[in-house]
């Protein structure tokens, strides 16, 4: 058991550095040589090298850092322990790749863009996939969630930080380049779906059994902003009456409520169905009224 537990905890390590490396290629030999911008605290951390002459990785390291530190002081160590590890392993990669000489496209903008998109969204989508984060945009949109704006979605957060340090890039290295992390955010976004979920369905129906329901309703409507259903169900088994909520999301929602379901209530029950299509009014629904 030893052997398969160690066996395992290296596949996901040389999982998540392969990972790394794929996304720091994207940044230093594409994105930094054509002097393009991308969103999260790799956007940020490249518009302050611009303007106090610091190595971008290292003022990566020193934000990453003053995260851990506000993530452990307001939500708790359970918090910081899924980041740390990404947030040394990751600008300690893009240091080492600075040491060698490359790049992969040059004098086409467009090309380039479409080219850190593909690799990042490669790279980025197979840490997701392993339920690590970066500590970036997204840990800091949760914690403005928790503390300050408690009726936020937390997307809506995050779409707001990603969209201030895009802004910010367009007063710091002119509106085109702003324009092309726009199109960057869109593939990576889409990319990172392909490579977490495949090319198959887009939503899925989640029909979820527990005696913390009421937590887990909670966590999807106001973190994530989808509905639910509540149901009372009685156990065929037990003959005991049961609550049951459904909830239907997005791939990448449906992993976020699997890993709050798992914190809070291991003996769940929970079914997850494919969808084909959903109409009705949503994110990623289909508007009834434009079907023929």
């Amino acid at each position: 058991m030893e052997k398969i537990n160690l066996k395992k905890s290296i596949n996901s390590v040389s999982y998540l550095i392969v990972g790394c490396i794929i996304t720091a290629f994207a940044v230093n030999y594409i994105l930094k040589p054509n002097g393009l911008i991308t969103s999260g605290i790799t956007g940020l951390a490249i518009i302050l090298e611009k303007y106090i002459n610091i190595n971008y990785s290292y003022i990566y390291y020193f934000v990453t850092f003053f995260i851990l530190i506000v993530t452990y002081l307001l939500m708790g160590k359970k918090e910081i322990m899924k980041i740390i590890f990404l947030s040394i392993l990751y600008p300690t990669v893009l240091l080492v790749m600075q040491n060698f000489e490359f790049r992969f496209i040059e004098n086409d903008l467009l090309l380039a863009s479409i080219y850190f998109s593909i690799f990042y969204g490669i790279g980025v989508g197979m840490i997701l996939r392993k339920g690590f984060s970066f500590g970036g945009t997204d840990t800091i949109a949760r914690i403005l969630n928790k503390k300050v704006f408690h009726s936020v979605n937390v997307s809506y957060i995050m779409l707001v930080l990603d969209g201030i340090v895009i802004l910010i890039s367009a007063f710091t290295f002119g509106r085109n380049i702003a324009l092309y992390s726009v199109i960057s955010q869109l593939i990576v976004t889409k990319v990172c779906d392909y490579i977490m979920f495949g090319f198959g369905t887009k939503l899925y129906k989640l029909e979820i059994i527990s005696g913390k329901y009421e937590e887990i309703s909670k966590f999807i409507m106001f973190e994530l902003g989808r509905g639910v259903t509540v149901f009372q169900i009685k156990g065929g088994y037990t003959n005991l009456d049961k609550i049951q909520i459904e909830s239907v999301c997005s791939p990448g929602q449906s992993i976020m409520i699997q890993k709050f379901i798992k914190e809070i209530d291991q003996a769940a029950f929970v079914k997850v169905l494919p969808m084909i299509s959903v109409w009705g009014k949503g994110n990623r629904f289909i508007d009834i009224n434009t079907e023929d």
